[in-house]
């Protein structure tokens, strides 16, 4: 069974209009939603509606505010706020056209696959989708979801097009006020070239199957043993280092001769540094055994 779309509409390019249907690109499965418990009794804790002092207040009595200074805000009837809403017109109208790599990585927030309703539509997506592959360049306009318009920017993906979802410009931060402490000046050479080495040294396709989350691995094998299974693994932050002057081309060197996985000197000292941590916590457990 196909996944259902989250949004259909058309796409109009002047006096072209095909019709097609957004599907999201990304899932967040692997997200553990955790609820707050009553630890004695076990049942869920529940929250409700009320003014201090006063008790609880009836849903129908609730609208919302906007807080203009400590404690005073201003008022919205929920009929005020329904009439901001945007309609969905359901057409992107494609406006203009930019480079690839004139979008700056900052401003794209959601991808969605973009697919043709039917076979007559298909002919005008391909042209679309080749058109903009073979001139390099993205599709913008905007669309409405979920009562929010967001500008759309529509790209050439494999057979298909996916469109992204871009931040406007206030949504985003200057750089330049965090990077105020980088002092200008002439990078050393020959550390320079030893970075270099380095990174090539370390460069790969990128597959996204070789990294993992540690924490959600750690949290799924944790929930099983809770339901009966007893080999859970658990989550054991490695310490954070300290502060040290060092210096940096010897650094460099050492990652060098480290080869691909990293392993320098500094880096098995701390090794070591960090087993005795690990017996000092397994203490606990000896005497928790001889009191059962």
């Amino acid at each position: 069974m196909a996944p259902r779309p989250y949004w259909k509409g058309h796409i109009r390019l002047s006096l072209v209009s095909f019709e097609v249907q957004l599907h999201s690109a990304t899932t967040s499965s692997r997200e553990f939603p955790l609820h707050q418990i009553d630890k004695k009794s076990g049942e869920r804790i529940r929250y409700q509606t009320i003014v201090p002092g006063k008790g609880a207040v009836p849903r129908e009595q609730i609208i919302k505010g906007y807080e203009y200074e400590k404690d005073h805000y201003v008022l919205f009837e929920p009929e005020e706020l329904d009439k901001l809403k945007l309609e969905s017109k359901h057409t992107i109208d494609l406006v203009q056209f930019v480079d690839m790599h004139d979008i700056d990585l900052v401003y794209y927030e959601k991808p969605y696959f973009v697919a043709p309703t039917n076979k007559l539509s298909a002919e005008a997506y391909s042209v679309v989708r080749d058109a903009l592959r073979a001139t390099k360049k993205f599709a913008l306009g905007q669309i409405v979801l979920a009562g929010k318009e967001r500008i759309a920017a529509l790209k050439p993906c494999g057979r298909g097009m996916m469109l992204e979802t871009l931040r406007y410009g206030e949504e985003v931060r200057e750089a330049d006020s965090f990077f105020d402490t980088i002092k200008d000046g002439d990078v050393n050479d020959d550390q320079l070239d030893l970075a270099k080495q380095i990174i090539k040294q370390k460069s790969a396709k990128f597959d996204p199957d070789k990294f993992s989350d540690h924490y959600d691995d750690a949290m799924r094998d944790l929930i099983k043993a809770k339901l009966g299974d007893k080999h859970a693994k658990k989550v054991i932050e490695s310490p954070r280092p300290t502060a040290q002057v060092i210096n940096l081309m010897d650094a460099l060197k050492r990652s060098l001769r480290g080869g691909g996985a990293g392993r320098g000197a500094d880096t098995a000292d701390k090794a070591e540094a960090a087993k005795p941590q690990r017996k000092a916590k397994r203490k606990p457990r000896k005497r928790a055994a001889k009191a059962a």
